[in-house]
């Protein structure tokens, strides 16, 4: 069995794993951000000056500064 699920990716929790809540806190994490997915803008080449907590982009084309390499990735 693979460490972690098909789709999303999420970790599972092993059997002899310590600290499962890291694992478990992780997979949620990552559920919040893709479940129901919204972003604010698409375009974006530059990361905005002050994005508030949970807000989302999708990087755009040519993407430059801390974006640069991740084009057409969620941030």
């Amino acid at each position: 069995m693979s460490d972690a699920t098909t789709h999303l990716l999420l970790p599972y929790i092993l059997a002899a794993q310590a600290q499962k809540h890291v694992t478990h806190n992780e997979a949620l994490r990552l559920l919040d951000g893709l479940v129901q997915l919204s972003v604010l803008d698409r375009d974006l080449t530059l990361p905005p000056g002050s994005p508030a907590n949970g807000d989302r982009y999708i990087v755009g084309s040519g993407a430059t500064g801390d974006w640069a390499g991740w084009d057409l990735n969620v941030a």
